[in-house]
């Protein structure tokens, strides 16, 4: 089967602890709401202490324009991602030895905070030597699902072509999406939680030799992938576009859908594949934040120590969208898996909708 190799980050410039964070949600929104200090417990109950962002603090304060917003996303997106792929194929954490980009077949792109024609993989090749034909699959829209997504497509195209290298770089600038006039609960909670955050994996099909490649014993191969949709639930999450940019749409009802849809999903995505979720030692879950990991826990009636690596993400990194799962998952794979062993990788995203995949340590 298919297998993750390496997985890098490129961690953006400035560093925002939670506390910056809400002073900075006072100054904005006091005016707005009178129950403000009631709201800003949602930055300390969040159990997020720093996130990275793109621009210095200041810079958010400052009324911008979408094309000033696109232009910044455009410049960071090729810089961190140009960074995260030459990370990823020269990560001797993973790797044995450095994966020249003429031997990637595909990169698939995934990112929903920022618009970019030609796309921003494309602007990338331009500066790294990959080969002409590489292809090029981005892939806009899935949120905070994306980045399982992007593994899935991956896991796809390896599957019809199982000699081939892929790339999946993840690309989310959520902090360049703030709307500072937009005085809503959801931009409140979104501000509490949002972080960018860049992340780049390798996927390898099974005739890749890995033994000459992995400096690990063991890697995840992905057994296999499920993409649900949750029938008329377009307002749970996403984006209203309107002339000033992308305004978040945030339903504080996503914890009790989890806790209500993740269950029969997940079991019956195991029961397929012969498992259950006893049979699970590793969950690879999306922190979208703390009452989102609490409704897995809840829904799943898993231990909460196996969303420690999570939590941990959260905790230092914010919720990056599509990037974090993958920021989740290179822990896993730092920390190592025993042969044989099964790990679910899991993330929600607008729709609703739910992108899982079963692991295997091989």
């Amino acid at each position: 089967m298919p297998s993750i190799l390496s997985i890098a980050e490129a961690v953006p410039p400035y560093e925002i602890k939670q506390e910056q964070a809400m002073d900075f949600a006072r100054e904005l929104f006091t005016e707005r709401f009178k129950d403000i200090e009631r709201l800003l417990k949602a930055f300390q109950n969040g159990q997020i202490e720093k996130r990275h962002v793109a621009k210095n603090i200041d810079w958010y304060k400052e009324e911008q324009s979408l094309a000033e917003k696109n232009n910044a996303y455009i410049e960071s997106a090729v810089t961190l991602g140009k960074q995260a792929i030459v990370n990823c194929l020269k990560n001797e954490t993973f790797l044995s030895r450095e994966i020249d980009c003429q031997e990637i077949d595909a990169i698939i792109y995934v990112s929903t905070t920022g618009m970019a024609t030609p796309s921003i993989e494309a602007r990338i090749m331009n500066l790294l030597p990959f080969r002409a034909h590489t292809k090029r699959i981005p892939i806009w829209g899935l949120g905070c699902a994306g980045g399982a997504a992007g593994l899935s497509r991956a896991f796809e195209y390896c599957k019809a072509y199982p000699e081939a290298k892929v790339l999946v770089l993840s690309v989310e600038l959520c902090s360049l999406t703030f709307q500072r006039n937009d005085f809503s609960k959801s931009n409140l909670i979104g501000t509490s939680l949002f972080a960018d955050g860049v992340s780049c994996a390798l996927v390898c099909g099974d005739e890749v030799n890995l033994r000459s490649l992995s400096e690990k014993k063991t890697v995840p191969e992905i057994i296999n992938t499920q993409s649900t949709l949750m029938p008329d639930s377009l307002d749970v999450m996403g984006w209203d576009i309107r002339n000033q940019g992308l305004f978040v749409v945030f339903s504080r009802d996503i914890p009790s859908i989890i806790e209500e849809w993740l269950k029969p999903n997940v079991s019956n995505f195991l029961t397929e594949n012969g498992l259950e979720l006893e049979d699970i030692e590793h969950f690879i879950a999306h922190p979208g934040g703390k009452r989102v990991i609490d409704a897995y826990i809840k829904s799943l009636g898993i231990p909460a120590s196996m969303t420690d690596i999570s939590l941990e993400v959260l905790r230092n990194y914010g919720n990056m969208s599509s990037a974090t799962i993958l920021y989740v998952l290179k822990r896993f794979m730092e920390n190592g898996g025993e042969k044989n062993s099964y790990g679910l990788c899991t993330a929600l995203g607008p729709g609703f909708s739910s992108e899982l995949l079963l692991l295997k340590w091989g």
